[in-house]
């Protein structure tokens, strides 16, 4: 008896493995340390400053990246343990899927931020509008080209009341 063949490509599932390029140095040493942000007083994140950085070996890859105003840093959530598939936001009542949040508790406790970049030193990038923890470990930093900043973004369910302030 003939088997038939599998239609498509093979695909076998693989770990992903990443390395960090570089570490946040932050001024918070705790997740309890950062405030919501939309409990956040106004300017908090704006004003928070600290470093990028990156392991000696990428330093090259920074290069140009002077001349951009604002970086896209992809990184990990490393103290963020177990996720679920609904979470309450803060100062929330109603559950929401943890993909509509900014969670760090989610399957792959990945994380991405939009930071002023104020400067370089070889391998160091001076930033504001930290909202990392000190130690966190950057997996990867983009120049942010603000190419889609005349679309129209909604903002789903944060739309539906105003925020609280504390």
């Amino acid at each position: 008896m003939n088997k038939a063949a599998p239609r498509g490509p093979s695909v076998r599932p693989r770990a992903l493995r990443f390395s960090p390029v570089g570490t946040v140095r932050s001024p918070f040493k705790n997740p309890e340390d950062l405030p919501p942000p939309r409990f956040a007083s106004p300017g908090f994140f704006a004003k928070a400053r600290g470093e990028i950085v990156l392991r000696d070996e990428f330093a090259p890859a920074l290069d140009g990246l002077e001349g951009f105003s604002h970086i896209i840093v992809l990184f990990v959530f490393h103290r963020s343990f177990g996720s679920g598939l609904k979470v309450i936001p803060p100062g929330e009542e109603k559950p929401r899927g943890v993909f509509a949040t900014r969670s760090p508790h989610r399957p792959n406790p990945l994380g991405m931020s939009v930071l002023r970049l104020l400067g370089r030193e070889g391998p160091r990038l001076q930033v504001s509008g930290l909202d990392m923890i000190d130690g966190t470990p950057v997996l990867d930093i983009k120049p942010y080209t603000g190419r889609d900043r005349k679309s129209r973004i909604r903002t789903g369910w944060l739309r539906e009341r105003p925020p609280r302030n504390r």
